[in-house]
């Protein structure tokens, strides 16, 4: 049988459920995933290797109407997988009644490659909720095909996994057939830090910070870890640290333990704030963190 591979790439608007379905698809744990929209900022590639096949998912930032640099960079992302993907895997919302996709509309109604439209989130609706989302998406892109699935129950997503298996064209490996994904480890480092800030940080907070891993040494027994917490404001360094350290160390303490469970070794990790003022407005920090080619 012909060797199949291809990008598959997911796009929708914030918390409709990417990163969740990305990791069911991968079957690891790719994308952080949390509560608060935004969450994705980068566009994270995870593989799935077989024998006979490989799929290139691609995880982007919710679409969303740019009100700063970094924002703006997110989405030259998303405009990237509108570009260059094989599939298109477009996630909605069981409960997003707005159906605002912040101009790429035009670009999704003229796809001249297989397009897919998963609505999420379906175990938690009533049969009429569905049928009105799936009436409305028809309606909106009558050309796509449409799953009903709950990425987080696993529910629908075998189904949608073989169709897009199916649509792949015939194509040598992209990538090493043992890679898993695209990215260093010192990215991921970067973002269970940057999950757990996301949990740990109410408000403006989570979206002000970003985390850049100054050092990354592996040693046989145990890998060193040093990364620097930068902030917008002098006020936000404060909270970020916390009554005698006492938050800045919880949430090293829960991105140690996550970080061993991902690399399966012990880790020392050292946290260090410090305040880059307005850092996502600035070309030149945007370009040093990777949002900017």
């Amino acid at each position: 049988m012909a060797h199949k591979a291809g990008f598959v790439n997911l796009i929708g608007r914030p918390n409709a459920g990417k990163s969740t379905l990305m990791n069911q698809l991968v079957g690891e744990r790719i994308s952080i995933i949390t509560p608060k929209a935004q969450t994705t900022r980068h566009r994270i590639v995870g593989i799935v290797n077989e024998p006979d096949y490989q799929i290139v998912y691609s995880d982007t930032p919710g679409m969303l109407e740019p009100k700063y640099g970094l924002q703006s960079s997110m989405m030259s992302f998303v405009k990237e997988a509108m570009k260059d993907a094989d599939v298109m895997l477009l996630i909605i919302d069981v409960f997003d009644k707005n159906l605002e996709f912040f101009g790429f509309d035009r670009a999704l109604e003229h796809l001249d490659i297989p397009f897919l439209i998963a609505i999420n989130k379906v175990d938690a609706a009533d049969e009429e909720r569905v049928r009105t989302a799936r009436e409305s998406l028809h309606s909106h892109f009558p050309k796509a095909e449409i799953f009903e699935i709950s990425a987080l129950e696993r529910l629908g997503v075998d189904s949608l996994s073989d169709r897009i298996l199916e649509l792949l064209p015939e194509a040598p490996p992209y990538y090493d057939k043992d890679a898993l994904t695209d990215k260093p480890m010192r990215f991921f480092a970067s973002e269970i830090i940057r999950e757990r800030i996301l949990e740990n940080y109410q408000k403006e907070i989570p979206y002000s910070v970003e985390v850049e891993i100054e050092s990354y040494k592996e040693e046989p027994d145990i890998t060193r870890v040093s990364a620097v917490i930068y902030v917008s404001r002098k006020t936000q360094k404060g909270i970020i640290i916390g009554h005698k350290g006492s938050k800045l160390k919880k949430v090293g303490t829960e991105a140690r333990e996550l970080l061993e469970k991902f690399i399966d070794q012990k880790v020392f990790l050292e946290l260090y704030v410090k305040v880059d003022e307005d850092w996502r407005n600035k070309d030149r920090r945007l370009k040093a963190f990777g949002y900017k080619h």
